[in-house]
């Protein structure tokens, strides 16, 4: 399986901007951002998945950002990308921080011809900035939680960090 690589610009700018958020802290907006490639495990074969964000909370409640995502899976490419709606951060410990990403699909591109997903549908996701290793999760998109607002309210994260999946290339920063 082939896997197409981000851009090192891509991946450059989105380390960049993780330094810049995480010295903003407190001072400013909440802030997460990401870039690399998890394993997909659960689903035979594991797929390789590549992920990039950035994630802004601002101060009014409301959100800013982008997100997209690529893997290949039976023979098919699948890229979504889509700006910010909601984004909410939950500090359990000082050395794991959490939050929910969610927003509307701006583009689809796929091979696959049943995708079944458009601009303007709601895609979400959550990540893990943790010293024991970054995590994230494949897309969610509406099916069981009806919004990404709705998937950002409820801040649903399953005991032992389940359906995530640990960052194999790449790095996630959360600064709450």
């Amino acid at each position: 399986m082939r896997i197409r690589r981000l851009p090192a610009l891509l991946v450059l700018a989105v380390m960049l901007t993780a330094s810049a958020a995480s010295a903003a802290g407190a001072n400013g907006p909440s802030r997460a951002v990401g870039g690399g490639s998890f394993l997909f495990v659960g689903v035979t074969p594991n797929i390789p998945m590549q992920f990039s964000f950035s994630a802004v909370a601002h101060e009014d409640g409301s959100a800013s950002g982008s997100f997209h995502h690529f893997y290949e899976d039976g023979g098919f490419t699948y890229e979504f990308w889509g700006t910010l709606t909601c984004v909410t951060f939950a500090t359990v410990d000082a050395e794991n921080r959490r939050a929910w990403i969610g927003g509307v699909l701006t583009k689809v591109s796929s091979t696959d011809p049943d995708v079944g997903l458009a601009a303007g549908d709601d895609a979400w996701f959550r990540v893990l900035d943790s010293t024991d290793g970054d995590r994230s999760t494949a897309m969610g998109f509406v099916g069981a939680i009806e919004s990404s607002e709705a998937y950002c309210a409820m801040q649903i994260w399953p005991d032992d960090n389940a359906r995530t999946h640990p960052v194999t290339e790449g790095q996630i920063k959360v600064a709450i």
